[in-house]
């Protein structure tokens, strides 16, 4: 099948990967421009550019998808279907129906549930044991359109983010290779818009942490808001964020206000969250500074029973 491939962050890169090993065409590859990025601000191209080139993809970048200019260049393609994984751009009418087969989307969740650019970080972070991905047929509307097929996975307890997408981008890129293997024998399902949550994008606030939640609560934040905006709170005026942590269960421990440090031994850093719980911090980052281990912080910071995040 002739295919233009729309998309831009690694974990659209299996899809395009498995559409060629499966020995589609590949009319074109659009994903976005280069885009400054690190401490130097140096120019970087997304991993879709990067993969395509090195695979001699033809790749297109056009700043603004809404013109007449980029709209008749994505119509001259001719493909069979356009297939969208994290691309970044809402695509308009005349690009859904540019091709015979309409546009196909990979989606990181089981839809209807988590429409939106952010489906597997709020997964988590709202306690999900369960997610997956979905292939539908793209309409007008935000993560709306009918579904093609889905593919269901269990989420680890452990598990963050970042590990769940590579998860996810791999089960896509099998769901999506039957999908298009079998396009012609699917049927559309349409959607139970009255079963629809959202997932927007997380913003820098997002983050903060409110020690008056639970440690199961904030645990999950902590796994879910990886890489970005990753969760912190504040000590002895320091922004700290959190990268790892874990719940302790059945610890009779005392303490009078959230946020207040119950443990700060060896491995040892628990805090008080809310209803009685207790979170262990297993790795944590001052800002300036490194990751670490809990243990090198309470050796070199010296936190004492007591003190308060937050």
């Amino acid at each position: 099948m002739k295919i233009v491939f729309m998309g831009t962050p690694q974990p659209a890169v299996p899809s395009l990967k498995r559409l060629l090993e499966d020995g589609h065409q590949i009319a074109a590859v659009w994903t976005q421009p280069d885009r400054p990025a690190g401490r130097g601000r140096k120019l970087k191209a997304p991993p879709v550019k990067e993969f395509g080139s090195a695979h001699g993809l033809p790749v297109f970048q056009p700043e603004k998808i809404k013109t007449r200019e980029s709209i008749s260049l994505f119509q001259s393609h001719q493909a069979d279907v356009a297939v969208v994984v994290a691309y970044g751009r809402i695509l308009t009418k005349p690009y859904l129906t540019a091709f015979p087969n309409g546009a196909i989307n990979v989606h990181f969740s089981l839809l209807p549930k988590y429409r939106g650019a952010a489906p597997v970080n709020w997964a988590i972070v709202n306690g999900e044991t369960e997610t997956g991905v979905t292939t539908m047929k793209m309409d007008r509307g935000l993560d709306t359109g009918d579904i093609l097929l889905q593919a269901e996975t269990k989420i680890a307890d452990d598990e963050t983010a970042v590990q769940l997408m590579d998860r996810l981008s791999m089960i896509g890129a099998g769901l999506l290779s039957d999908t298009i293997s079998n396009i012609e024998n699917l049927t559309p399902v349409a959607q139970n818009d009255e079963n629809a949550t959202y997932a927007p994008l997380m913003t820098k606030e997002d983050g903060l942490i409110s020690w008056e939640l639970t440690a199961g609560e904030i645990n999950n934040r902590v796994r879910g808001f990886q890489p970005f905006p990753r969760t912190f709170s504040k000590f002895r005026s320091q922004k700290l964020a959190i990268w790892r942590a874990k719940v302790i269960e059945d610890l009779a421990i005392k303490f009078d206000k959230p946020g207040e440090v119950l443990v700060s031994n060896g491995d040892d850093l628990l805090v008080g969250c809310g209803r009685n719980t207790v979170l262990k911090i297993i790795e944590l980052q001052i800002e300036g500074k490194r990751r670490m281990k809990a243990r090198d912080f309470i050796n070199g910071v010296r936190p004492e029973v007591g003190e308060r995040l937050g």
